[in-house]
């Protein structure tokens, strides 16, 4: 049977409100997680407001009874083919850092103005069951990084959220902009009020973070497979000044929360 879940375990006031299909949409509709609905057909049959406002669009009917995702030759190209018809046979799916086609929507005119130059997002889908007979598909989208403003720098921006792991090189971020180096520098600050340097260090800080909360690693090898020398020093002060403590009593308090 292909419904995970047992039904006969859910109290009666909760299965009386999966039930209901106006209450579940509303719910849905509040949400702040960009939300997508697709009919096992792979037609889209229903966006929350948090999806309208982060593709920037006022009529959902540009995309209810419209869009495809089941024949969508982007994001087949993205997932992958086999990817895309299992999730519609109803099988759950995940997917990283999804590099968001906002171009090829606009391209297509389903929206009016692109909202943002670039973004990634990490996706889940979940399939809905009504006993063996898939009805729906639900996809859930988080957004990791979104970059607005001038298109040269967003790609300046996205160079480095993509190479945090390497060394600075300032030359290559500018090639990826198409910008010179002096001139990009210049814009980017204007745009962003920080340096490409301080976004990178910005960047390595969070990253070092998140190792930070592996238990498994000593601090030492968090630093390291941040592509961070800890013994030289640079980037442990530099994490005590904009974190407010060492790395060693943030994993503390972080672990103890």
């Amino acid at each position: 049977m292909n419904n995970q879940n047992d039904l006969e375990k859910l109290s009666a006031p909760f299965k009386a409100l999966i039930g209901n299909d106006g209450l579940n949409y509303q719910i849905l509709d509040m949400l702040p997680t960009p939300i997508e609905i697709f009919a096992p057909d792979g037609m889209c049959i229903f966006v929350n407001r948090a999806y309208m406002e982060m593709v920037n669009c006022p009529d959902a009917n540009n995309f209810v009874g419209k869009y495809n995702l089941k024949n969508d030759p982007v994001c087949r190209e993205i997932c992958g083919d086999e990817v895309i018809d299992n999730v519609f046979k109803g099988e759950s799916f995940s997917y990283a850092d999804f590099p968001t086609p906002i171009q090829d929507v606009f391209d297509r005119g389903i929206i009016d103005g692109k909202p943002f130059e670039a973004a990634t997002m990490d996706i889940f889908v979940l399939p809905i069951w009504d006993g063996d007979v898939f009805t729906c598909t639900i996809c859930f989208f988080t957004v990791k990084n979104m970059y607005k403003g001038r298109a040269d720098i967003s790609r300046g921006q996205k160079y480095i959220d993509e190479h945090w792991i390497d060394e600075f090189d300032i030359d290559k971020i500018a090639q990826a902009a198409t910008l010179g180096r002096r001139h990009f520098q210049r814009i980017f600050k204007d745009i962003t009020g920080i340096t490409p340097m301080e976004h990178y260090q910005k960047l390595k800080i969070e990253k070092i973070q998140e190792k930070l909360l592996d238990d498994s690693l000593s601090v030492e090898q968090a630093f390291e497979d941040c592509g961070v020398d800890y013994r030289g020093k640079t980037y442990l002060n530099l994490f005590k000044e904009k974190v407010g403590m060492s790395p060693a009593e943030y994993r503390n308090k972080m672990m103890n929360k």
